[in-house]
């Protein structure tokens, strides 16, 4: 081996060391963006109102849907509870694609189909931080 394929390996991280970066990115942006649309839920901020009201749920389930996005972002991103943490990313993937379908049936799109690739968006995050996390948070 000559020095140039030794200087290679040394400075060239592990696919170990990229899928933990990788987990993290995803999870924490995830985490971020769930975070605060259920704090907008609970507060009944921005346009939740509008977009709960307008597909015809009644406006008490910003209140079910911000708690449960919360709690289901503590339990992603604290360390432990495998199997709380399964029925976290499952209740988050049902949930957004929850909203993207109602918003489909209810023939309400938004703004160049907004109101259904975010939540999707939304979904392939859960999807990608799920697929992605390291075995201590495994079942």
């Amino acid at each position: 081996m000559n020095a140039v394929e030794t200087i290679a390996k040394v400075e060239t991280p592990s696919l170990g060391k990229l899928r933990t970066i990788a987990y993290w990115s995803v999870t924490l942006l995830l985490a971020f963006s769930i975070a605060l649309s259920g704090i907008g839920q609970l507060m009944r901020m921005g346009g939740n109102v509008d977009l709960v009201t307008h597909i015809g749920f009644p406006l008490y389930v910003t209140s079910i849907l911000g708690s449960w996005k919360l709690l289901g972002v503590v339990a992603i991103v604290v360390p432990g509870f495998p199997r709380l943490k399964e029925w976290a990313y499952a209740g988050l993937f049902f949930l957004m694609t929850g909203a993207a379908f109602s918003h489909a049936f209810a023939n309400d799109y938004g703004d160049g189909g907004f109101n259904l690739i975010l939540p999707l968006i939304y979904a392939a995050l859960t999807i990608a931080s799920w697929a992605l996390r390291p075995k201590s948070r495994k079942l």
